[in-house]
């Protein structure tokens, strides 16, 4: 899963960056700072990994991943070229969300390409130069399948679709807030456009703001009715109070959001977010040998999770031995769980479930 960091130039991005991966992109107060997009891979936070490896021992100790991307500020005419404009939104063509930064804060120290902060004024900026580069990518899928459809009448629901879209596009609507059905869902799958993706609107805020009255900060809930009425997701972040714990230890870092009276640091949240954002979930395998997380689509079926390990487990896929992570906990060991009748053995047609822990059977 890949995740791109996008907004505006000097509203927190590689700060934010910096804090994920504690990989030290260069964060500095001017625009396009950030040119080629640095790129970090970061753990998923699942204490029921920790959990696991008290009780197994392993050797070794693998949780998912996820792929951050910090890709530069965008400005006014990116989708013309502006600012470096056609890298950047290539860059953003790549990832799978978008996790678009926000700047909530007042800060005299750090000046804001427009002058002023403005939280709605600054999304709008964004998204309107996403929608002017899917506006160019539609345009030409029309042509295209107008001309096609003189030898293919197929096309027909395919072209009004597209200038349906094309029309609210227009308006000023992102992609993903058109109603659609699941057929017009599969057409758009096959136009890569940008304003359609997935996104977390993080806001950015001050520490004083972050650790007081979150809810009171007037910002934070103009972006909250934006992401409502384009069917986004909003998260409230402090970009550099993330920074200074990223290299804190597990309990210091708890010590100190504790102190702060906040009981989850916005990193774990922006991580768990994303994965709930895309659809996806973890199931777990258990041993000596290795405690490993593994990241599927929910919906997802026993022989396509199973070939997520190695293909030939998908193959000669015979059954997987199932228990959830919340019954083995119950049962105190695999053994109390087997005695107690607790591990089912499930075919082909069995749906994964989150934390599910499982040992596969195959033949090949």
């Amino acid at each position: 899963m890949k995740l791109g960091i996008v907004g505006l130039p000097n509203v927190g991005k590689s700060t934010l960056f910096n804090a994920i991966t504690n990989a030290g992109a260069q964060s500095a107060n001017y625009a396009f700072c950030t040119i080629e997009p640095n790129v970090g891979v970061v753990a998923v936070p699942d204490a029921r990994l920790d959990k696991l490896a008290q009780m197994y021992q392993p050797k070794k100790l693998t949780p998912a991943t996820i792929e951050f991307v910090d890709i530069a500020g965008l400005v006014k005419g990116a989708s013309k070229g502006e600012g470096l404009g056609n890298k950047f939104l290539s860059h953003i063509r790549e990832v799978d969300a978008i996790i678009h930064v926000v700047r909530c804060f007042d800060n005299d120290d750090i000046v804001h390409v427009e002058g002023s902060v403005d939280p709605q004024r600054d999304i709008e900026t964004i998204n309107l130069e996403l929608i002017l580069s899917d506006l160019e990518i539609l345009d030409r899928r029309i042509d295209r399948d107008k001309k096609a459809m003189k030898g293919d009448k197929s096309l027909q629901a395919e072209v009004e679709f597209f200038e349906r879209l094309r029309a609210s596009l227009v308006n000023g609507v992102n992609a993903r807030a058109v109603e659609m059905t699941d057929e017009e869902k599969e057409m758009l799958e096959t136009v890569a456009l940008l304003s359609s993706k997935p996104v977390i609107y993080a806001c950015n805020m001050s520490e004083d703001d972050f650790a007081d009255s979150i809810e009171k900060n007037v910002r934070y809930k103009t972006v909250c009715e934006i992401a409502e009425a384009e069917g986004a997701e909003v998260l409230p972040i402090c970009a550099e109070l993330e920074a200074e714990i990223a290299s804190l230890s597990k309990e210091e870092k708890e010590m100190f959001l504790s102190d702060l009276g906040i009981a989850q640091g916005g990193l774990d949240l922006l991580i768990q977010r994303s994965y709930s954002l895309l659809g996806l979930i973890s199931y777990l395998t258990a041993g000596e040998p290795e405690v490993r997380a593994w990241t599927i689509t929910n919906g997802t079926k026993a022989p396509q999770a199973a070939g997520k390990i190695h293909s030939d487990f998908e193959r000669g896929f015979i059954r997987a031995e199932v228990i959830a992570f919340d019954e083995l906990m119950e049962c105190g060991t695999m053994q109390a769980a087997k005695e107690k009748g607790k591990i089912r053995s499930e075919g082909k047609e069995y749906v994964m479930q989150d934390g599910d822990i499982v040992l596969f059977r195959f033949n090949v």
